[in-house]
């Protein structure tokens, strides 16, 4: 997997041992050093690690500034923090947005093999756009899908502007999460980002939160206050499902768009500011104009530099990535966690998905509670969710770890005729079982019995849903 050493900076020699022990049993090259050694003669952008691994400087203080430094030689070098079990991962805080995952200390097998299919889908990533990639910029826009990773390129490309952006697509699709994204990797990053729903809020209220209101101005005014465009000052306003703003509440958008002028409800003192307006929408914006329910001119204003988020059924791809991730993110809650199994992706898969990428959350979550670090298979999932020609899986338990092949000079066909594609699948299941076993369950080694690559020894596991006994059933 690793052409290039992992670099693991630990001022706990035994610490650092141990780590580079584990990656030499996954036969991963590894450098070991500490804060204050000459490590910086093997990090440089020219000569890349394949990660390194960021454990014990000693304090918090020497820790960042190791961590600026390896920005400083390689800035887009995939980097892991390693947290002790007493560490609060907090007070690194300052630094996240360079950090590509987080591991708690001692490293488990499992725990760690995630990260390096973090790293592997971060490098494909940074390869596929033809230059290096911030790994932050994609946490919360996971896929590999062609429509998400057209996203992503939009999303480098305006974040270094101040252009007006429109945001479409389907409720769900995480429209905010772009817009966010957006913000942070501007030049605007240090300001506030402040989001509003123009659909949640009534009409005569509207003007209000936009503008803000003076004491007196109306019934229940009974102190001043700011609006958004205010509070977004000198930072970005996020105007959300901008297709439900009424049309005289329009005009005085587009006033403010155009003049960067504005005055509270009850004033008529003019306040200037200088705001980023990022705008989205699930109407046909389009087609609501035809209607008369949008203004051309207004569209024209917030239409710069559109983005669509596509739907979650036209990125089934992304779907496993997508599960993956949130499983992560409520385990790091302390939410619980799960697993599931690929029959039950594959029926997920097949869904319509008419609530997008949220839906998929809140469905994730619901399963977390109803299967605490349980296994979900087809058969566990909601009645809608499930597709009932899924072969279902072939539990390891019912495997032999043995496999015995017929003294034939071929396979024979059953009168009674069979399902090759499960016949094939048993096979397959069988050998790999038999290399692991043979192996000590160490992956490396039964890939060369097999003569596969490991990844996709590791890919062949998790698809078949195999996994060492006290793997499967820990923590």
């Amino acid at each position: 997997m690793a052409d290039t050493p992992i670099l693991v900076i630990d001022n706990d020699p035994e610490q650092a041992r141990e780590i580079c022990r584990i990656l030499a049993y996954l036969d991963l090259p590894s450098r070991a050093v500490d804060s204050d050694g000459d490590w910086s003669g093997i990090l440089d952008a020219q000569h890349p690690c394949y990660l390194v691994m960021l454990g014990d400087c000693g304090s918090v203080e020497t820790r960042r500034q190791v961590f600026r430094q390896v920005k400083a030689l390689d800035p887009y070098a995939p980097l892991v923090l390693l947290d002790l079990p007493d560490q609060d991962s907090t007070l690194y805080a300052d630094i996240e947005a360079g950090v590509l995952a987080h591991v708690r200390l001692p490293l488990r097998h499992a725990q760690f093999e995630k990260v390096l299919q973090r790293v592997e889908t971060w490098r494909e990533n940074r390869h596929q756009a033809g230059s290096p990639r911030n790994p932050e910029l994609f946490r919360n826009l996971v896929g590999s899908s062609k429509g998400i990773q057209r996203v992503r390129n939009l999303i480098e490309m305006v974040a270094k502007s101040d252009a007006n952006v429109l945001i479409t697509g389907e409720s769900g699709t995480g429209k905010e999460v772009v817009a966010r994204h957006i913000h942070h990797h501007s030049v605007r990053r240090s300001k506030p980002f402040v989001p509003l729903n123009c659909g949640a809020i009534p009409p005569d209220l509207l003007e209000s939160e936009l503008f803000g209101h003076e004491k007196g101005a109306f019934t229940g005014a009974i102190t001043s206050r700011q609006g958004r465009f205010e509070m977004a000052d000198g930072g970005t306003l996020f105007l959300d499902e901008i297709g439900d703003m009424s049309l005289p509440m329009q005009v005085k958008l587009l006033r403010v768009l155009q003049e960067r002028t504005f005055e509270r409800v009850g004033s008529n003192k003019s306040i200037s500011v200088n705001v980023r307006i990022i705008a989205a929408t699930h109407v046909n914006l389009e087609q609501a104009i035809a209607d008369g329910r949008f203004r051309e001119d207004l569209f024209f204003r917030l239409n710069v530099f559109p983005i669509e988020t596509p739907p979650l059924r036209d990125r089934a791809e992304d779907l496993p990535l997508l599960v993956n991730d949130l499983v992560e993110r409520l385990g790091h809650e302390g939410r619980g966690t799960i697993r599931l199994t690929p029959q039950a992706i594959e029926s997920l898969a097949r869904y319509a998905w008419p609530g997008n990428v949220r839906e998929l959350a809140n469905l994730v979550e619901r399963l977390a509670i109803l299967y605490p670090n349980g296994v979900v298979d087809v058969q566990d999932l909601p009645e809608k969710y499930r597709a009932h020609d899924i072969v279902l899986p072939i539990r390891s338990a019912e495997v032999p770890v043995a496999l015995d092949l017929p003294e034939v000079t071929g396979p024979r066909l059953p009168r009674s005729g069979l399902d090759l594609k499960e016949h094939l699948t048993q096979i397959e299941t069988n050998l790999i079982l038999q290399a692991l076993e043979e192996e000590s369950w160490v992956v490396a080694h039964a890939a060369k019995r097999l003569q596969m690559g490991r990844t996709t020894l590791v890919e062949k596991m998790r698809k078949l849903g195999l996994a060492r006994q006290d793997e499967a059933t820990g923590p």
